[in-house]
């Protein structure tokens, strides 16, 4: 793609920093909903250390993913680029890398600046070129398109490999113990989930999670071997805040560092610590979310240690909409009570409504950073242009991003006049206050549950006034949806 390859450097205006620039932590939560914190008034759930970044930051009301799924919305994240000029979908554990080798990358940006860069936790961004050999280094991956250092879950924490690769090779990896991943059919003799209903011994599925079944979970894909290496779903919150501590540890006085933290939670399979259990009554799904919480309350305290968190910004987000019943029999729907993980807002993972892409955002910078709640419309894909601009360095032209660092920072409640969002391939355009949805054919509902946003006709909706969308209002305001239309239109043409 036009916009993929090695690009045309335009310079972005400057703006002044300090003299030594900060770090930047960016951390983002897996399938956490807008209503799943309590920084935006939820009861039912306490997050403190996740609040704290809210209650003393900039607490974005408009903030959104780029996509209503993981992998389409972690790549508009570390691109610039609307994931669906891609034709980006949710990748299996085996998928090669979808970022180029060639692309500029918000990892690279950083490092253009000076910065040490490192990713740690969940990618689902694919790894290698394609069939895979687990038991060699594995190139390309996030060491390829600008991470200096790398410890990741190659997909998600329900397909297989259940392992972590760090700088490119598989953790704990006994070479006489080799592992194999094939996400057509299994191996021969190997047990299943369908075979073999006992070994699930921590969790059962409720749909397409038949497979091999690795720590009592049955998952995605087909494995065997490396069982030395085979991760323990429990222990993952642990032993990842534990690579992030290391990572924040081991910098020189001085050296500035970006640190793009993917947690895991609480995407299923929720498996919590066991300290975490019953820590809320909503069962799992809750008991992950404090989980999550307690993680970044300890990448906090680290900072603090370290004493860097004065100069250090904390980006706190999530990839997507929330959702319930995403394929195990957790129980996430009877227990959920009167719990709105939506924030009020309609849909959820994978649909076009509001709750696909209005996520949670916050970004704290202490002493730096006054309290601010802001509607600015901003997305994810806009941290490349805004940080770019900080840090006086260059980007391609024809992203995607915008730069809104004033309303990152709190000085501005000014943000973008319209963006185009995606679920699952379909698109709708938003701006400050309106969504405007195309008519699509399919079904209204998924497996999960949740509503895919697919309407008859075309709908236009006031967010500020119906937040649910459930007046379609574009008779009244025809001008204005012939206007987002064209700016639909136009974006898709690009």
């Amino acid at each position: 793609m036009r916009r993929s390859l090695l690009p045309i450097l335009a310079s972005l205006p400057s703006l002044a920093t300090a003299e030594q620039p900060p770090n930047v932590v960016l951390i983002v939560a897996d399938d956490l909903g807008y209503g799943d914190v309590s920084a935006y008034g939820s009861r039912t759930i306490s997050t403190p250390n996740i609040d704290r970044l809210a209650n003393g930051g900039v607490c974005l009301t408009n903030g959104h993913s780029a996509a209503a799924t993981s992998t389409p919305s972690r790549y508009g994240l570390l691109t610039g680029l609307y994931p669906w000029r891609r034709k980006t979908n949710i990748l299996p554990g085996d998928a090669p890398l979808i970022i180029g080798e060639e692309q500029f990358t918000l990892a690279r940006l950083f490092q253009m600046a000076g910065y040490r860069t490192g990713t740690i936790g969940k990618w689902h961004l694919g790894i290698g070129k394609g069939h895979i050999d687990w038991n060699r280094t594995i190139k390309p991956g996030p060491n390829e398109i600008g991470f200096d250092y790398s410890c990741i879950l190659p997909a998600t924490v329900d397909r297989v490999p259940c392992v972590y690769v760090e700088n490119g090779n598989v953790v704990g990896l006994d070479p006489n113990d080799p592992i194999e991943v094939n996400y057509h059919k299994n191996f021969e003799g190997q047990p299943t989930a369908i075979t073999n209903p006992e070994l699930m011994t921590k969790i059962t599925w409720s749909h397409g999670h038949n497979n091999s079944v690795i720590n009592g979970i049955p998952r995605i894909g087909f494995m065997r071997g490396g069982k030395a290496a085979l991760w323990k779903d429990e222990e993952m919150a642990s032993y990842l805040v534990g690579k992030v501590k290391d990572f924040i540890e081991e910098q020189p006085q001085g050296q500035p560092f970006f640190l793009y933290f993917g947690l895991h939670e609480p995407h299923v399979p929720r498996v919590p610590e066991a300290r975490f259990e019953g820590a809320t009554t909503m069962g799992p799904r809750g008991d992950v979310i404090v989980e999550a919480d307690w993680c970044v309350g300890e990448v906090i305290s680290k900072l603090e240690e370290k004493g860097l968190l004065e100069n250090t910004i904390v980006i706190f987000t999530s990839d997507n909409g929330p959702v319930l019943n995403d394929g195990y029999n957790d129980n996430a729907s009877e227990l959920v009570g009167n719990h709105d993980m939506n924030g009020g807002y309609r849909g959820g993972k994978y649909s076009l409504y509001e709750a696909g892409t209005r996520v949670p955002f916050f970004i704290y910078w202490k002493g730096h950073i006054r309290h601010i709640v802001s509607n600015a419309l901003v997305a994810q894909q806009d941290l490349m242009a805004s940080f770019a601009h900080m840090l006086h360095q260059p980007i391609p032209r024809g992203l995607d991003s915008e730069d809104h660092l004033s309303a990152f920072l709190g000085k501005s409640k000014k943000g973008r006049r319209g963006m185009v969002v995606e679920a699952v391939g379909r698109l709708a355009y938003r701006t400050r206050d309106y969504a405007l949805l195309p008519a699509y054919k399919g079904d209204k509902r998924n497996t999960t549950g949740n509503e895919m946003g697919i309407v008859d006709t075309l709908s236009l909706f006031d967010l500020r006034n119906d937040p649910m969308q459930q007046q379609n209002i574009i008779n009244k305001h025809a001008k204005l949806a012939r206007h987002m239309q064209a700016a639909l239109d136009k974006e898709r043409t690009k």
